[in-house]
């Protein structure tokens, strides 16, 4: 399908796979329980849990999309942080086996994404549209140094609808000054896709997530890439040698 770059004014990015490997860590998890399973072990395990989040990652997209519809996750939401601020309270630093979770360290950022946020962000105001609270966002962003290049941080309660209704983007649009159409949202799953489609924006599907590429292209995704970081070489090319070497004289 291709970009249209003369409309790229502002870029929307996803967390949980797009900036943030999140969903590794998930799969990590998963797969050190797998490996306890007779015949399925080491590179088999892996692959196995990264089938099972794969086949979940949509429903799950899918079950939030409904409470946020229904008005159920504002409430459930609440009800959460409060049992996480209790199991806080619980927890005495000097004997818990891992101290660092207390205060819910943020996942690793996928590579190459630390750098090219600094380098984009002289070209394009930015923000974040996640469907998970924007304040762990917010410490993600922060713990890398990139917080201050973001105009906004978007999370499940910013708005009153959230991904894949269009909300998000047309709120983000407006905190970084362009229209919606002006927007690249950039996402590793059909959610992401939907959503920046459902607010005209173009969109960029990324592969370091759990979409694949034919559901990613299928959806409508104007261009699918290998990994998050390669949007620099996309909308920031490396100038070319031949063109940047003084002519003899």
């Amino acid at each position: 399908m291709g970009l249209d770059f003369g409309r790229i004014r502002a870029l929307c990015f996803d967390v949980d796979g797009t900036l943030a490997d999140t969903d590794d860590h998930i799969v990590a998890r998963l797969a050190t329980w797998i490996d306890a399973v007779p015949l399925v072990s080491g590179r088999r395990a892996e692959r196995v849990a990264r089938q099972v989040v794969m086949a979940a990652e949509t429903p799950v997209h899918g079950a939030y999309a409904k409470l946020d519809e229904l008005g159920w996750d504002v409430p459930l939401t609440r009800l959460r942080e409060r049992l996480q601020a209790i199991k806080r309270r619980g927890v005495d630093p000097a004997h818990t086996r891992n101290p660092e979770a207390i205060d819910e360290v943020p996942h690793e950022m996928v590579p190459g994404v630390q750098e090219m946020l600094v380098a984009l962000a002289d070209r394009f105001p930015m923000c974040t549209i996640s469907t998970g609270g924007a304040a762990r966002v917010d410490r993600f962003l922060r713990h890398y140094g990139v917080r201050e290049h973001f105009a906004a941080v978007i999370g499940a309660q910013t708005t009153a609808r959230m991904k894949p209704h269009p909300e998000p983007l047309l709120h983000a649009a407006a905190q970084m000054g362009v229209a919606p159409h002006e927007c690249l949202m950039i996402g590793d799953t059909t959610i992401d896709i939907r959503t920046g489609l459902a607010a005209q924006a173009q969109t960029v599907g990324v592969l370091c997530g759990f979409g694949t590429e034919d559901e990613l292209r299928a959806t409508g995704a104007h261009l699918v890439l290998r990994t998050t970081s390669d949007l620099l070489g996309v909308l920031a090319p490396a100038e070319d040698p031949l063109k940047t070497t003084a002519s003899p004289g």
